[in-house]
């Protein structure tokens, strides 16, 4: 099997069904048990212009993908990329394809003026920093914090 045989796609607002099995391709190698919405339809992030989705086809089942939001920068107007995020099914990893959605949304980046491109990995997920670190990505120092809304 040659990456020849795929084919990526950047997600349009119509694409809503390749969407949900993108969704669900990213909860089954996540390992992600959380509710699931039950009206993709009614919320549809393909709708927004800053949201970024790119699947990658073989023949018509999604196989992998990517997600990531253009984010303004209010000290430069100059757009940062953020990768929320990519994944390739199981029997398709350590193939190349992983790579491919990292150029394309370097070359979505270059054509949009993008100042970088950034993704946030859990140091104790070995198998991502080995991944973003391979595909040339420079790790920084940056300790994230979370916190619970209060209502």
């Amino acid at each position: 099997m040659t990456l020849q045989n795929f084919k990526i796609r950047q997600l349009s607002k119509n694409d809503v069904h390749l969407f949900k099995k993108l969704v669900e391709l990213f909860r089954e190698v996540f390992e992600d048990n959380q509710p699931q919405l039950t009206d993709a339809v009614q919320f549809n992030p393909l709708q927004r212009p800053d949201f970024i989705a790119y699947a990658i086809l073989n023949e018509h089942e999604v196989i992998g993908g990517l997600t990531a939001y253009e984010l303004a920068n209010y000290y430069s107007g100059i757009p940062e990329i953020f990768i929320y995020d990519i994944a390739i099914k199981t029997a398709y990893q350590r193939k190349g394809l992983g790579k491919m959605l990292l150029r394309e949304i370097m070359k979505y980046a270059g054509d949009q003026g993008a100042k970088e491109v950034f993704v946030m990995a859990h140091t104790e997920d070995q198998q991502a920093v080995d991944f973003y670190t391979k595909a040339g990505g420079k790790d920084e120092a940056v300790v994230s914090f979370t916190y619970k809304p209060v209502k």
